[in-house]
């Protein structure tokens, strides 16, 4: 038995060099920008219809609106340019969700042993699908209910004229960020296999992920309550499920003086 070999052990086999790790990040980061420079392309192509799809909840909440009329205008001669621009980006990232956390879960894979590093493909699946999950979250129901109550608030005789660029550069910055949210329970799972986390952390800590849920519930949405507690709601979900899942699959080793608290 060589020298090599016999250091080989399935402890350390998945280990890399620092070098190694470095070379892979870079791959990994030019794998994700092409795929995102494909799928603005895709973005910019079907920019019309990306459009109409966003500014159709604020379209109908402006159409039953009680008091006073209301439109969508352009307020600045480069505001349609910079609209499409921003379509492109955010559909960007979303065409290329797939393609970026595919490169996320390969660059991580080294760290995982050989029987986690099959689940590569289904973890890409199911964080696409939380992705997807978390902005029609936000579409269908945020937007839904949020709307018509914001412009309630304008009164009687009161016209609103809402900026396009402004509105989308909001209502896509939601989007997003309702669909990173949505990959806590991916997040939870990574860090369970990798030993850093339990379920006893996460049922210790519930009391403060709580209030750390409202907070980001109350930055990522309008200043309201009604939005501020739909938001709030499938988090504490998505918390509980997470420690379901950390139950299932921690592999954190606690010595016998913390179990036996």
């Amino acid at each position: 038995m060589t020298r090599n070999s016999a250091n080989i052990t399935p402890e350390n086999e998945h280990t890399m060099p620092v070098m190694d790790h470095l070379k892979e990040l870079r791959k990994r980061i030019v794998n994700g920008l092409i795929g995102m420079v494909i799928g603005v392309a895709i973005a910019l192509f079907f920019a019309e219809n990306i459009h109409a799809f966003l500014v159709a909840p604020m379209r109908e909440a402006l159409s039953v609106r009680e008091h006073g009329a209301g439109s969508m205008t352009i307020i600045g001669p480069l505001e349609g340019v910079y609209t499409y621009m921003r379509i492109g980006f955010y559909g960007g990232l979303l065409f290329s969700s797939p393609v970026v956390f595919y490169q996320i879960w390969s660059f991580v894979a080294p760290g995982l042993h050989t029987k986690e590093r099959n689940l590569i493909l289904p973890l890409v699946f199911t964080s696409c699908l939380l992705m997807l999950l978390g902005g029609a979250f936000g579409y269908k129901i945020i937007f839904k209910f949020g709307f018509p109550f914001f412009l309630s608030i304008l009164g009687e005789g009161t016209q609103a004229n809402i900026s396009i660029a402004s509105y989308l550069s909001s209502s896509t910055k939601l989007l997003v960020g309702f669909g990173l949210c949505f990959q806590l329970p991916i997040v939870v799972f990574f860090m369970s296999r990798m030993g850093f986390i339990d379920s006893r952390d996460m049922i210790s800590k519930f009391r403060y992920a709580l209030v750390l849920v409202f907070i980001i519930s109350a930055l990522m949405t309008p200043p309201d309550p009604m939005t501020q507690a739909l938001m709030a709601i499938p988090l504490t979900f998505l918390y509980s499920i997470s420690i379901a899942i950390a139950h299932l699959f921690s592999t954190k080793v606690r010595d016998v003086d913390s179990n036996a608290d």
